[in-house]
């Protein structure tokens, strides 16, 4: 496998060689579907340059669920194609990266023999769709099976669950893992890198005026490259509409924009084993899903017209997602004072007059702007790599290239050339703490060992994260490649990660305190409608 170290602090360097086109393919938006879309492209020998105007997966793909599933509840809505695509592509990202999909079982509570029955028909087509092995079927708890196994759950109204296994995942580390895996088949890959305008000749779009967006440049003149390439990719995610007004600027918005908001409670205040899912007042699903000494709860799903990097979170969120819980817990009351932190954002969801925010298609799109851009939005985190495979083969029919296979389905990802358990027995073996082997298996595969041997704390985390994963911000790593920002927001841990970060990035001790500022302002602002 080549090298997928990826190292992005010669700034200069790298503006330079954006100017070195054509391409063959610039994709704008550094998502799970842009770095998809890069990855599988570089992989079929295309030359291809990735940018993306803050950090790989800052926007929707750092802030889902964080799940790899089939999408059982889109069965009811007909969306059989889409059940099926997600279904089967559990078992690719499961292959191509281990450590990033961890199966979980999925408990659905019913207080009838009927529910039972019904949810049974719906999960044997689920099943059959996917292509799932019996020995992956489901199974049919009995009440007492409930009271047993999942005893926070009140139990005292049902018949019994139905319980199946699903993924979950890192989803701003399976972007990144792409990202890397791009890069490593020869794409030029930038954070921090906006896209300004797009560069038309006889109508059509031939290159992107970029510009560093890198923060904490202040006063310095920008960089800035003129991208060329023979295809450009609008894989921007929620900014979708954006850049197509690069492209025409009357054109009509195709998006809809939906918020999702998700609470991190202590795990001993709500004590789950396995993925419970819980019936909302309005009908909806919640989940509440065990991640390590905590339990997160998410999601909503609301309208939010606003294009915020961060969406307001608002104490009636908060209620949303406690009122769930509190209608299936066994004598417990969550309250905002539990929330340990939260997070929110926004999916791009293709328009649909006439539907609520739960009832809109989550299937993607792709369509060609009228100065040849080719556009994706929708879609699920799922099912990114097939999106991304439709991307490509476009690319090269309008490229004219005779079409060459996808390897993407079976290639691992970085890190995933892991078996997962002998991985973490082995960091045991080696002295470390079974919670911390776990931690850093679940991050980094087969790269753990590397990361432990420069002593496997927050300290060789966030060095890891600037030598090898193109972090160049504190946030880069306290949110996404190490996700602490939701799941041990400690300000200690802020303050160690800074300090490793600093010599590596020629930071200044007020740098390193602005960085600091920086990322406890996310929490405070996150948290504000909270405390």
């Amino acid at each position: 496998m080549p090298t997928a170290r990826l190292d992005l602090r010669h700034r200069d360097a790298l503006f330079d060689a954006l100017e070195t086109g054509p391409f063959d393919v610039a994709v704008i938006g550094g998502g799970i579907t842009g770095a998809g879309v890069a990855r599988d492209a570089a992989k079929r020998g295309l030359r291809v340059a990735l940018i993306e105007q803050r950090d790989f997966g800052a926007g929707t793909s750092s802030r889902s669920s964080k799940m790899i599933h089939g999408g059982l509840r889109y069965l009811p809505m007909g969306d059989l194609a889409l059940v099926r695509e997600a279904a089967s592509e559990r078992k690719a990202v499961q292959a191509i990266a281990p450590h990033l999909a961890r199966e979980t079982p999925f408990v659905i509570p019913a207080k009838t023999a009927a529910v039972i029955a019904k949810l049974r028909a719906g999960l044997w087509t689920f099943e059959k769709l996917g292509g799932v092995p019996k020995s992956r079927k489901h199974e049919v708890w009995s009440q007492k099976d409930v009271v047993a196994r999942e005893p926070a759950l009140r139990a005292d109204d049902l018949a019994g669950a139905v319980v199946y296994p699903e993924y979950l995942t890192d989803d701003a580390r399976l972007t990144l893992a792409n990202v890397r895996d791009a890069a490593a088949h020869g794409a030029l890959v930038l954070n921090y890198a906006r896209a300004d305008a797009l560069v038309l000749e006889n109508g059509q779009a031939v290159g992107i005026a970029v510009t560093d967006a890198l923060p904490g440049a202040a006063g310095d003149p920008a960089r800035k490259a003129r991208l060329t390439a023979r295809v450009i990719v609008n894989a921007a995610g929620p900014w979708v509409d954006a850049i197509r007004a690069l492209e025409d600027a009357g054109a009509a918005p195709r998006l809809k924009l939906t918020k999702g908001v998700h609470l991190v409670v202590s795990r001993e205040r709500l004590p789950v084993d396995r993925t419970i899912i819980l019936p909302a007042a309005d009908k909806r699903s919640v989940f509440a899903v065990p991640r390590g000494e905590t339990t997160y709860i998410g999601t909503t799903d609301t309208f939010y017209p606003q294009l915020d990097l961060w969406p307001a979170i608002t104490a009636q969120d908060a209620d949303y997602l406690l009122d769930a819980v509190a209608l299936r817990a066994a004598g417990l009351r969550l309250t905002h004072a539990d929330i340990l932190s939260a997070w929110s954002g926004v999916r791009p969801l293709v328009a649909e007059e006439g539907k609520s925010a739960s009832e809109i298609s989550r299937k993607d799109e792709l369509w060609t702007g009228p100065a040849g851009v080719l556009a994706i939005a929708g879609g699920k985190l799922t099912a990114y790599r097939k999106m991304a495979e439709r991307v490509v083969d476009r690319i090269e029919e309008t490229l004219g290239r005779k079409p060459s296979p996808c390897r993407t389905d079976s290639d691992p990802l970085p890190g995933g050339d892991v078996d997962v358990d002998r991985a973490t027995a082995s960091l045991i073996d080696h002295g470390l703490e079974p919670p911390a082997a776990r931690r850093l298996v679940d991050l980094y595969g087969s790269e753990a060992p590397a990361v432990a041997l420069h002593g496997g704390d927050v300290a060789a985390e966030a060095r890891h994260a600037v030598e090898a994963e193109g972090a160049l911000t504190l946030e880069d790593y306290w949110v996404r490649r190490g996700a602490r920002a939701w799941f041990d927001p400690a300000p200690e841990r802020l303050a160690q990660a800074a300090a490793a970060m600093a010599p590596l990035l020629g930071w200044s001790p007020q740098e390193a305190e602005r960085q600091i500022a920086a990322c406890q302002a996310i929490w405070d602002q996150n948290m504000s409608a909270l405390r």
